[in-house]
């Protein structure tokens, strides 16, 4: 296969021809989907209505850059923050079931939410802090249990799927317990939703992302030397103690930050890496074609869950719970067959 070189600074790179011509259709694609993002409302826009309230000019200013652009912005950054969670653990587990809504990392996350609704006065820090604790607690307890293994194989998914069924346990107790209101809040919350999301919401989330994303741009060649193996990688010079908590930790931090302004959206994170994988042709789980299609993957289903029973807006994580069932089944049943 044909590779591109890039140089800057006097380092060179190699690029596949195929990742690049991938990665710039699901580019394309993003900005299409967007684009009808901006339009479709309880009024359709046309396409120039949309550009020119972009540009601050026209009578649907509001409607567009206040109302559907922090939509539409949230399903993108929040689409590539899952698809990077998910390529993160497939590496780091080198287990297309490594993912933190199969392994207990999203579950982990709203039960730190749901402490900070139900407990505290569940303002916007305290649901970030609270998720945040809640998927590093989790993912700590799934380390300690998979110690004996090492952290990579299938048995740490597995114990990551048995930590999975007792967070949601703990969290349908939770949400029990609480008060109507609080727990009517919550369970509607807990389906993943995009509906009513604004700037106010999305401001800080962007920018913990951006900077989790420059973080694990950093550790991305380590993290993908590591994906080789244990040997081939301590050889290599990488520091395995050092590397995984590091990128566990901007994992989960991807994952936690979605969940505390969305609530837990499955499917993307297991899906996008796998599916970037194969539209790239790599050997490995690659980090750019994974944030680029859970982009498109979030924005897509979104659009789905808005046009579906429309008027009624649907929360994104129905439809992207009702697609994950197959891939899940389809995934399992790939695995089982795997000698």
């Amino acid at each position: 296969m044909k590779a591109i070189v890039v140089r800057a600074g006097g380092c060179s790179a190699r690029v596949e021809r195929r990742t690049v011509l991938m990665s710039a259709g699901l580019v394309l694609a993003g900005l299409l989907l967007a684009l009808v993002g901006l339009c479709h409302g309880a009024s359709w826009a046309t396409p120039a209505e949309v550009l020119s309230a972009l540009a601050g000019q026209g009578d649907s200013v509001v409607v567009i850059r206040d109302w559907r652009l922090p939509r539409v912005s949230a399903a993108l950054i929040f689409g590539a923050s899952l698809g990077l969670a998910g390529a993160i653990f497939q590496n780091v587990t080198r287990n297309a079931l490594g993912s933190p809504d199969v392994i207990g990392l999203d579950a982990g996350a709203y039960t730190g939410a749901l402490v900070a609704i139900t407990v505290l006065s569940g303002t916007s820090v305290q649901l970030a802090v609270g998720s945040v604790a809640g998927g590093l607690l989790a993912a700590a307890v799934i380390y300690v249990l998979s110690l004996k293994a090492g952290i990579s194989g299938m048995r740490l998914v597995v114990i990551g799927i048995a930590v999975n069924a007792i967070l949601m346990a703990v969290n349908s107790w939770i949400e029990l317990r609480a008060e109507l209101e609080v727990a009517i809040a919550a369970s509607g919350w807990s389906a993943g939703s995009l509906n009513g999301v604004d700037w106010d919401e999305v401001r800080l989330p962007f920018l913990i992302i951006g900077g989790l994303m420059l973080a694990l741009l950093g550790l991305s060649h380590a993290m993908h030397q590591a994906a080789l193996g244990d040997e081939l990688a301590t050889t290599s010079g990488v520091s395995l103690n050092r590397l995984r908590p590091l990128i566990v930790l901007v994992g989960v931090g991807c994952t936690a930050t979605v969940t505390a302004v969305a609530g837990p959206i499955v499917f993307i994170a297991l899906a996008a890496p796998q599916i970037g994988r194969r539209l790239a042709g790599a050997a490995g789980v690659p980090l750019l074609p994974a944030a680029l299609t859970g982009a498109v993957l979030l924005l897509a289903a979104d659009l789905v869950a808005q046009l579906l029973l429309a008027p009624v807006a649907l929360p994104v994580g129905v439809v992207t719970t009702a697609i994950g069932g197959c891939y899940l089944i389809w995934l399992l049943a790939k695995e089982v067959r795997r000698p």
